[in-house]
């Protein structure tokens, strides 16, 4: 038999050395890194969100535009609805001290809860969200860290004002008795409870995730380990928003899916919506929030489907890859025709086998007026100096009173340019 020469047994091996390096990252990929596919269709029920920091927020007004079909709220370190008016100032000293420590004005009240009902009602009352009686059967969870510094207790103490106004006290729990900082409390992995660091997941010998949950739907089966057993799935975020890295929302989400849920659709399956906080993003952290924030292991237990839906930094406007509830993308973001909401709302329908949003048949309802108008009134939003219609995002020109387009709103949330008789 021929013998290799040395140059040929030398390349052999390195190209056997290399099949063994792509093998092993092959297996290490995180999630964030395997290719995107499209979400899959589900027939999950029973809705619930979390999150944490400007997530909280999200999960706050995401549960309130949408009450008709979210069961309950976990809230860390957040605030009520529409804490921040649409002002990056408010924001960051009156709902959070997340600017100079001399800046900050948290004070307990200081968020204008009084206020913040008025708006909540007439945002019902139009229908920019669902009608408030929606909170009436939800079951809230609310945490804040005695020692945080970013989003202090007194914010965290209006937002239960806020929705002792809507929700039945006995439908809402309240834990802020525990020394943690800025982050998701677990049971099983993270920083020190008092410190401040990224991942802004804090080992404080507390399972903030298992507790929201089960206060949110009653009494689940205790999970047997913390190292999950389904998989994840990294999805294409682009299907529920069009260019999402424009808009604060990353190109791919994931979605973790238990063994329970792999068959029948996922019919017997609950959904729970974890949204990240600033800087807890994949880009941020990898995989540290959607592996350890705590709520896979409990998803085993229970089939519960968890939708991880991503943020991501813009430059200038959002370089801490918060969510939007501050309006640093659109001025509707509190509302259910906010691009993020609405693209939120997306992923979930597609989870839960709810009808599509987008357009569909029946009677044009027509709106002529100017651009601005358009804007103001959330039949459309802004990119920059020009304006789209809501849903179907065709570009109707400049935000200016003198610009004037016509729109015919075909579904909820859903306008095209057009002409009416």
């Amino acid at each position: 038999m021929p013998r290799c020469r040395p140059f040929f047994a030398r390349r052999i091996a390195s190209r056997f050395i290399a099949s063994l390096v792509l093998l092993a990252t092959a297996l290490s990929l995180s999630v964030s890194q395997v290719q995107a596919a499209p979400l899959p269709a589900m027939k999950a029920k029973q809705v619930s969100v979390s999150g944490l920091s400007s997530g909280a927020y999200m999960a706050v007004q995401f549960g309130v535009a949408y009450s008709a079909i979210v069961d309950g709220a976990g809230v860390i370190a957040g605030g009520p609805y529409y804490c921040a008016r649409g002002n990056l100032s408010t924001a960051t000293t009156v709902c959070s001290c997340t600017t100079l420590p001399a800046m900050c004005h948290v004070s307990a009240g200081g968020t204008n809860v009084p206020g913040l009902f008025d708006i909540t009602n007439q945002n019902a009352s139009n229908g920019s969200i669902d009608p408030v009686a929606g909170m009436n059967r939800q079951r809230i969870w609310l945490f804040s860290g005695s020692a945080d510094t970013l989003v202090p207790t007194p914010v965290m103490d209006d937002l239960a004002s806020y929705y002792q106004n809507y929700v039945p006290a006995a439908n809402i729990r309240y834990k802020k008795d525990l020394a943690a900082q800025h982050a998701v409390p677990t049971d099983f992995f993270g920083n020190g409870c008092s410190t401040l660091a990224s991942p802004y997941i804090s080992n404080c010998g507390y399972d903030a995730a298992g507790e929201l949950l089960q206060w949110i739907y009653g009494p689940l089966v205790q999970k047997s380990s913390n190292n999950p057993a389904g998989r994840f799935i990294g999805f294409d975020q682009a299907e529920f928003l069009s260019d999402p890295q424009s808009h604060g929302m990353a190109a791919t989400g994931v979605l973790y899916v238990p063994p329970g849920c792999d068959a029948n659709n996922a019919q017997s399956c609950k959904l729970h919506v974890a949204f990240h906080g600033c800087k807890q993003n994949q880009a941020n952290v990898s995989d540290a929030f959607v592996r350890n924030a705590g709520y896979n292991g409990w998803a085993d237990a229970n089939n519960i489907l968890v939708l991880y839906p991503q943020a991501a930094a813009v430059t200038m406007a959002n370089p801490n890859a918060c969510w939007d509830w501050f309006s640093y993308d659109d001025p509707n973001y509190a509302k259910q025709s906010g691009r993020q909401m609405k693209a939120v709302k997306r992923m979930v329908d597609r989870l839960t086998g709810a009808s599509d949003p987008g357009p569909g048949p029946g009677p044009a309802t027509c709106f002529n007026a100017s651009n601005y108008a358009h804007v103001q009134e959330g039949r459309a939003h802004t990119n920059g100096f020009y304006v789209y219609a809501n849903g179907s995002d065709q570009l109707m020109g400049l935000n200016n009173i003198f610009a004037r387009t016509t729109l015919k709103r075909t579904a909820p949330d859903y306008y095209e340019i057009g002409t009416c008789p």
